[in-house]
């Protein structure tokens, strides 16, 4: 029987309970801290930097560009990591990293030391994801595995919601005053959330060294795996679409007042929170490729429903169509997260799932690194051009994910051999 049976009644799912639960629900309250964490931070980046140590923007830009790809360079390490002593203890070590870093700020009067503690946590911020999903796939299995991925998302979600409201009561405050309790803060939810982690207790280990011999070898000769990731990395830019470039989008092609233009972002947020469980609940029952194409499908009919907003809406009737297409967006995301992310947790072996996860991760840091340039080259190019990019790239993903599924064995992909698949 399956350890779980709480109904919450926010999002008409069920919490994790039974044996391990405990565990399960420590390591989805660290998520949440972190999240409100990354909400605070995002952001304010670079008001957040420029108030506390007063260099220029364009120093700060610079700076975390260079400072975000030196910790790529980290990504192989922490897959290696996370094989040799587990999830567990290095989420610990990276959320303690990213504590320290922030509590550094207020401290950094000179460049160097500025770009010391942003490649701390940047390190820090990189490296979270795959030793979190590392050992998600250690304490669950299967569907109890894919329900505690979307509780993790759904409320990381509402974490980042409530990270920016604290963010925008900070701005409120005079002078660096704000900055310096905005640092303070990020340091305090990160150490709590490395406490949180540190909580629960050790998985155990094989008591024999597994085989990681050819360690990245074996992952890039991994077929499948290297396929779904090229497929991550190709729809990712429809997710960074919606923080980068939408918001100059629908202020300077459709002609929407800033203040309106945050309201589509809260929508996605809102909608995300809530929706996500029962969203995975309902992508359970088809092939994960199958329900990931879809969603990447929907965010390219959504691409071309904002082609045709600018001069075909105006007035209250824009804000409704946005929204209405916004709406569509969020669609997409809901079906395309849950059995994405399932699919990159699952089709690692247990033996090498630090590595597995950490070129999984580098689709969506490379996507993030990229999408600036390409984002604002397109954006200069006109609405067509961004939008039909965009487009492409995501169906080209979906093409990928269903090419990839011909190589998946079946308990990899889900219930497409017990469902009728979509």
């Amino acid at each position: 029987m399956e350890d779980i049976s709480v109904l919450d009644a926010a999002s008409g799912s069920v919490a994790p309970t039974g044996p391990g639960a405990p565990a399960r629900r420590r390591l989805i309250a660290s998520s949440l801290a972190t999240s409100i964490g990354d909400g605070i931070y995002v952001p304010l980046t670079l008001l957040f930097i420029h108030g506390l140590t007063g260099l220029s923007l364009t120093a700060i830009g610079t700076g975390l560009t260079v400072a975000g790809l030196s910790a790529l360079a980290f990504m192989p390490a922490a897959g290696v990591l996370i094989d040799r002593f587990g999830g567990r203890r290095v989420l610990i070590a990276v959320l303690a990293l990213r504590a320290v870093g922030f509590a550094a700020y207020p401290l950094a009067d000179s460049y160097p030391a500025f770009l010391t503690i942003a490649l701390l946590v940047a390190v820090g911020m990189w490296a979270s994801s795959p030793s979190q999903q590392s050992l998600i796939g250690d304490l669950a299995r299967g569907a109890e595995r894919d329900r505690l991925l979307a509780w993790d998302r759904s409320l990381r979600n509402a974490g980042m919601g409530c990270g920016s409201l604290a963010a925008a009561g900070m701005l409120a405050w005079d002078g660096t005053t704000g900055f310096v309790v905005a640092a303070e803060a990020l340091a305090s939810v990160f150490a709590v959330a490395a406490v949180l982690v540190a909580r629960i207790p050790p998985v155990p280990r094989a008591a024999t060294r597994p085989d990681t011999r050819g360690g990245y070898r074996r992952v890039l000769a991994d077929r499948p795996y290297v396929l779904l990731t090229t497929a991550n990395f190709l729809i990712a830019f429809g997710y960074t679409a919606q923080a980068m470039a939408l918001p100059v989008f629908l202020t300077r092609d459709v002609g929407m007042p800033d203040a309106l233009a945050g309201a589509v972002f809260a929508v996605n947020t809102v909608l995300v929170a809530a929706l996500g469980v029962p969203a995975a609940r309902l992508t359970a029952r088809a092939r994960r490729t199958r329900a990931a194409a879809l969603g990447a499908v929907t965010f390219a009919v959504s691409f071309a429903a904002f082609a045709l907003l600018p001069g075909a809406v105006r007035g209250a009737d824009a804000l409704v169509a946005v929204l209405a297409v916004a709406a569509l967006y969020t669609a997409g995301e809901l079906v395309h997260s849950a059995p994405a992310q399932s699919l990159s947790v699952q089709a690692a072996p247990d033996h090498l799932r630090g590595r597995y996860l950490s070129v999984h991760q580098l689709s969506w840091s490379l996507c993030r690194t990229v999408a600036p340039m390409l984002l604002g080259f397109l954006l200069d190019a006109g609405p067509w051009h961004l939008w039909s990019v965009l487009a492409l790239l995501v169906l080209t993903g979906a093409a990928i994910l269903l090419h990839a599924e011909r190589s998946l064995p079946t308990r990899t992909n889900g219930a497409g051999a017990r469902t009728p698949a979509i």
